[in-house]
């Protein structure tokens, strides 16, 4: 009869063990909940490329803390699942697939402060220049 009562304890204290970790989970769960964002694009749309997890495999500009998070806005072309996108990669982006998860794409929203203005700059002789301000950003009085 010890037997039978010791594999009743141990039964017991599996089922507590199983409450405490389905709250802990659940716990858990709630706080990560709060931080999904449901993020839904259609064909067409503009979306901001994650690149971060490519730093051995591509480099966009500069190293480590001072390298991109996220390169300019790729169109998506289709949508394969409600979670997995295929965008439209350019020539130099051939090496890696491009089809991507949805955590790696970001809303891209036009804002024409983006799109810098193209001026040809007129070179001397000597290859000097004359710089001419294009707006006064900020004024100060002392």
């Amino acid at each position: 009869m010890v037997g039978i009562d010791l594999i009743r304890e141990n039964e017991d204290n599996v089922w507590v063990i199983r409450d405490c970790l389905k709250t802990a989970s659940d716990y858990q769960k709630s706080y990560a909940d709060l931080k999904i964002k449901d993020t839904k694009f259609a064909v067409g749309d503009q979306a901001f490329l994650k690149v971060s997890p490519w730093k051995k495999v591509l480099h966009f500009g500069k190293k480590r803390k001072l390298s991109l998070r996220f390169i300019r806005p790729y169109e998506i072309v289709e949508r394969i699942d409600p979670v997995a996108y295929r965008l439209a990669l350019p020539s130099e982006l051939e090496k890696i697939q491009n089809m991507f998860y949805v955590s790696l794409l970001r809303q891209y929203r036009f804002d024409p402060s983006h799109v810098i203005s193209y001026s040809e700059i007129e070179l001397q002789l000597d290859l000097t220049y004359s710089e001419e301000p294009v707006r006064i950003l900020a004024r100060e009085v002392k």
